[in-house]
């Protein structure tokens, strides 16, 4: 009866049923990552990357709610917005779509947290793949894979290879390190202490 308490969608199932991975809350304060420790843990050994890194990503991606209704209002307003606790804009989405054969829609992701973490894990795994084992080491390799996450694998080899990042990266880099030790306790209150730090 374990299984249950993993939502559907991390389990690759369709993605309707979401017992772990409720709706985020209406009002946006109250919102919060760590509120999706287990599915992080689940979506990121599924993935094969470390939940560290994803928690991390979520918490740098808390900037805006994340409730349906507010995501689908932004959208009007804004077309080319991404979706679900994780920003993905629908070209990333596509490609880990078909990379990883998975069920649903873009538009899945605003209904479906469990859905949207895990599109993210597979996301972090693939940028992995491309990325060279020797880079600059002024970042570690979770840092390359947040700011390959933020702007794309093509500036995330470039960074890796010694191109400094422009002003907005380099905001999302310092948000991302300063969100680590918060992400870490997310994890360690959401169930099992996580593993090391990785990076």
């Amino acid at each position: 009866m374990a299984e249950q308490s993993v939502p559907a969608a991390v389990r690759g199932a369709g993605t309707g049923d979401r017992e772990d991975a409720r709706t985020p809350p209406l009002r946006p304060g109250e919102y919060a990552p760590a509120d999706y420790a287990a599915v992080v843990k689940h979506a990121a050994r599924e993935a094969g990357v470390h939940p560290l890194l994803v928690m991390t990503v979520l918490h740098n991606e808390a900037y805006k709610p994340h409730h349906p209704l507010l995501e689908r209002l932004w959208q009007w307003w804004k077309p080319g917005a991404s979706f679900g606790v994780a920003n993905m804009h629908r070209a990333t989405f596509e490609r880990v779509r078909r990379t990883h054969g998975l069920p649903g829609r873009w538009q899945d992701l605003r209904d479906d947290p469990g859905f949207a973490i895990r599109a993210a894990a597979l996301h972090l795994r693939d940028l992995d793949r491309s990325l060279p084992e020797r880079h600059v080491r002024r970042y570690t390799r979770d840092e390359l894979l947040a700011l390959g996450y933020n702007t794309g694998e093509r500036n995330m080899r470039a960074f890796a290879r010694g191109v400094p990042p422009g002003p907005m990266a380099r905001s999302y880099l310092r948000r991302f390190r300063a969100h680590r030790e918060r992400a870490a306790a997310s994890l360690a209150d959401g169930g099992e202490p996580c593993d090391a730090v990785t990076g």
